[in-house]
């Protein structure tokens, strides 16, 4: 009998997680990379994070403020994300911070842009998680996950929540972040406050749950 072996290469074995997101200040951009340490602390996972790409009408807006410019510049090697990425990825973990309970406009564009992926069910079956960023602890820690799911749910996405069991940082009455909806932080009324690093502990056990998700649904 003839054998036939049909080699594939070593990266169709990786599962492959994709880190989108938009950050104004910052406080994402801290948070979406200890997730992506979580997700790489899982055997077989490639990561890759994209930021999406600002309007030009808000850089125009913004540039006299030295802390936005100054995060902008920090992240100015970070690749843009297209929609090849999308389509690379077997799992997601979106960094989304709110604008006024939701998500901004420049992921809803993104995502929006997307309908050709959405047409052909490209995203169906994927796992996906959400880390953001609020002003105050009451302005959207919640809102944004939870607003955030209806269009990744509309893709077919499989949503990764946050469970009390294994992050035991949520239970507490501080200025953190943290829900079962998603990993977040709160960046303060002026956004001096930095990610606390309960925040980030919970961040990196969000992108360790999407990529053993990622890798069990590929299997």
């Amino acid at each position: 009998m003839e054998h036939i072996i049909n080699f594939k290469g070593a990266d169709y074995y990786m599962t492959k997680i994709l880190i989108p997101y938009y950050s104004s200040y910052g406080h994402i951009y801290t948070m979406v990379k200890a997730a992506a340490e979580g997700a790489e602390s899982v055997e077989g996972v490639e990561v890759k994070i994209v930021r999406v790409e600002e309007f030009d009408a808000v850089k125009q807006a913004m540039s006299s403020q030295d802390a936005y410019v100054q995060a902008q510049e920090a992240q100015k090697d970070v690749p843009v994300a297209t929609h090849d990425d999308l389509r690379w990825a077997d799992g997601f973990v979106w960094g989304i911070p709110t604008r006024y309970g939701s998500m901004p406009a420049q992921l809803k564009q993104y995502i929006d842009s997307a309908g050709g992926l959405w047409m052909n069910g490209e995203l169906e079956g994927k796992a996906t998680g959400i880390v953001t960023s609020t002003g105050s602890i009451h302005g959207g820690q919640e809102t944004t996950a939870i607003t955030s799911l209806i269009p990744m749910l509309h893709f077919g996405m499989i949503y990764v929540g946050l469970p009390y069991g294994e992050n035991t940082e949520q239970m507490t009455a501080d200025g953190i972040g943290g829900s079962p909806y998603s990993a977040s932080t709160v960046a303060g009324p002026d956004g001096s406050k930095q990610p606390d690093e309960r925040d980030l502990i919970m961040a990196r056990s969000l992108g360790k749950r999407v990529a053993t998700v990622s890798k069990k649904l590929k299997a």
